[in-house]
């Protein structure tokens, strides 16, 4: 089964820079609902067969506009939902990173637990399972290799990239996941491939073949990745730098969160 791991578009919690972890009412920007679209008018030409997102308004947001071209009724699954970052929710991320917890967030993820909430490899464990679970189901129903949509956050999908990279845990922050873009996955009986990654560019065409006897194909990097400071949603000491959502690529002490 092929997945499409779909992030959600940039909010109104990005540009505010604040981590909105599972806060309700987190609106799309305007930019946000164009990404929406733009990715609708992307994948329209695609044989996808489910919509599966996160329960948070972001994520139904960005997925609105794809569900109504295909015709399809959207699912969502909690295991899909943003981390629990539990006392962390809300706050300003200039306020964050003076945190000792940060930079064990950045070094070492896999034993990062989130004050009142819970810990990065839970979310890993919970996410991986959760679109196994769905590629079965689809294979069972299907018979067959069966495209479909993920949609939700970036440190979800991160961890979820690391699993299927076969890296650990702790090099997740080494992944960047844009708002709006797409990496996808194809699970075969023996491993996982990843065939994009931070994807936000057009052509998707090579995604609707699916040959028996084609070899896996490397992941491909994102060749059009806005750097501007709404989409990154970055914040750090040293500049901007594209990336996920509690922390990015720009280090130690660099780093960029859900908001």
């Amino acid at each position: 089964m092929t997945v499409i791991l779909l992030r959600h578009g940039v909010s109104t919690s990005n540009t505010a820079r604040t981590l909105a972890g599972r806060s309700t009412g987190v609106e799309l920007t305007d930019r946000g609902s164009q990404q929406a679209t733009a990715v609708a008018e992307r994948l329209l030409g695609l044989p996808i067969r489910r919509i599966v997102h996160s329960p948070l308004l972001r994520c139904q947001r960005t997925i609105a506009p794809l569900a109504d071209k295909l015709g399809l009724e959207p699912v969502f699954d909690d295991r899909l939902i943003e981390v629990d970052y539990g006392e962390w929710t809300g706050r300003p991320i200039a306020e964050l990173l003076s945190e000792p917890l940060w930079k064990v967030v950045q070094q070492h993820a896999s034993g990062a637990v989130f004050p009142g909430g819970e810990g990065l490899a839970q979310v890993q464990a919970r996410a991986v399972h959760a679109l196994r679970e769905h590629d079965r189901a689809l294979a069972e129903e299907h018979g067959h290799d069966t495209l479909w949509v993920a949609c939700t956050h970036g440190d979800v999908i991160k961890s979820v990239l690391a699993d299927a990279l076969g890296i650990h845990l702790d090099g997740f922050q080494r992944i960047v996941v844009e708002p709006a873009s797409i990496s996808v996955i194809r699970y075969t009986p023996t491993a996982p491939y990843v065939w994009r990654l931070n994807d936000t560019g057009t052509d998707l065409s090579a995604l609707a073949a699916t040959p028996k006897t084609a070899e896996p194909q490397p992941a491909q990097a994102n060749s059009s990745s806005s750097t501007s400071t709404e989409a990154s949603e970055v914040v750090d000491t040293s500049g901007p730098v594209p990336g996920g959502e509690i922390g990015g690529g720009g280090g130690a002490d660099n780093g960029s969160a859900e908001r």
